[in-house]
């Protein structure tokens, strides 16, 4: 009956304390010893009888930084994912959430998880755009006509995700495991001094924005920072940029951008497909076990969900209250709009050259015209519905 004990505890990973009190009628014989514990064991919860635990889930607690500021409404996707692990865990699994810079700051986040200073955390692949160019595939993709919803329809069932899996950890070989979630809307092109009339207002610009969106504007002739969301408005206060993007109405509200600029340019090609990214050191996450790995996964699908659903809800009243605080909000014009393609065909074209990247990108555009195309040929437009009751 030990051994059946140990195997059961070995199988299901649990920590264990050992020890027994013989209430059979002797020590001596073996029968009724085991016939008085399993009695005992039996009869414990009735009784309320202490007696040491065979198996006792531990709760398993994970650092988890984010690398967004507490204020801003990404730290607060970020504590709904946590929130949904910690409940699905059933308290087997505690991420404890941290905003950035508590233990690293927000583009040191991936060398912190991978050498275990941090278990895990919260943030876009783009931000890893440093170590490889590809990493911002998976954040930030070409604009092929696609919804970041229907990229992250590429990574689970385009062979995203399997793409994914093959730069983390063959092409780079890095210590992670991730899950690609939460689909955001467009971003618009950003906060400026004037208004962006055409491409030629982009030459010489000091901007800010990251991932291949860089690359991007480059192509246009703007002069590109990358810089975390804490550091862009009294970057732009300073007067070290002319204009800069971050993401949506709610974060650059919060984030102080109508401090600093009274323009505000919706619509972009350069962002117009981004999802978030969650992260762990990979041998953490081999250790738990596959029930918890799961956990994760699914709290991934889940909190993208509600994430959209939030948005929805936060973002036109965070614009409205841009507008409110005298900020002309305009539209990026289409001729800008049109540039913006042009640049994409040559950043597309010259980063090809790495044949992983041309095998992501391939694999990216074969799915856009199937999903993509399928859309506009199925789906009634909108907007003459919207106009016909709303004007």
């Amino acid at each position: 009956m030990t051994n059946e004990i140990e195997k059961t505890v070995t199988e299901t990973g649990t920590t264990t304390e050992t020890g027994a009190t013989d209430t059979g009628p002797a020590a001596g014989n073996r029968r009724g010893f085991l016939t008085g514990a399993a009695a005992a064991v039996a009869g414990t919860a009735a009784a309320g009888i202490s007696m040491p635990n065979i198996a006792r889930a531990q709760t398993i607690t994970m650092r988890f930084q984010s690398t967004w500021p507490s204020r801003d409404i990404f730290h607060e996707f970020a504590q709904d994912y946590v929130n949904t692990v910690n409940g699905l865990s059933g308290g087997r699994l505690k991420l404890d959430l941290l905003p950035a810079g508590a233990v690293v700051g927000a583009l040191q986040l991936q060398d912190a998880i991978i050498a275990g200073a941090l278990d895990g955390g919260h943030g876009v692949a783009g931000y890893w755009y440093g170590k490889s160019k590809a990493f911002s595939l998976f954040a930030t993709p070409p604009s092929f006509g696609w919804t970041a919803n229907q990229m992250l329809g590429w990574v689970r069932y385009g062979g995203g995700q399997a793409l994914y899996d093959e730069l983390v950890q063959d092409v780079l070989k890095l210590n992670l495991v991730g899950f690609l979630m939460a689909p955001m809307p467009t971003q618009p092109l950003g906060w400026f001094k004037k208004e962006i009339t055409s491409a030629d207002d982009m030459k010489n610009l000091k901007y800010r924005t990251n991932g291949l969106a860089a690359d991007m504007n480059q192509e246009l002739g703007a002069a590109v920072t990358i810089m975390g969301a804490a550091d862009i408005v009294p970057a732009m206060d300073r007067g070290l940029l002319d204009g800069a993007e971050f993401n949506n109405p709610t974060s650059d509200r919060v984030l102080g951008f109508p401090d600093v600029s009274k323009v505000y340019m919706v619509r972009s090609y350069h962002q117009a497909s981004e999802c978030f990214e969650v992260i762990y050191n990979k041998a953490k996450y081999d250790s738990l076990g596959k029930e918890l790995q799961q956990v994760l996964k699914i709290a991934a699908d889940a909190a993208s969900a509600d994430m959209v659903w939030k948005a929805m809800s936060r973002y036109p009243k965070d614009l409205q209250a841009i507008k409110d605080r005298g900020v002309k909000v305009y539209k990026t014009p289409d001729a800008v709009l049109q540039a913006q393609l042009a640049a994409w065909d040559k950043v597309v074209a010259k980063l090809s050259a790495d044949p992983f990247f041309a095998k992501v990108v391939e694999s990216q555009k074969a799915w856009a015209k199937q999903v993509v195309g399928f859309e506009m040929e199925w789906e009634v437009p909108r907007e003459a519905a919207y106009k016909h009751f709303f004007g």
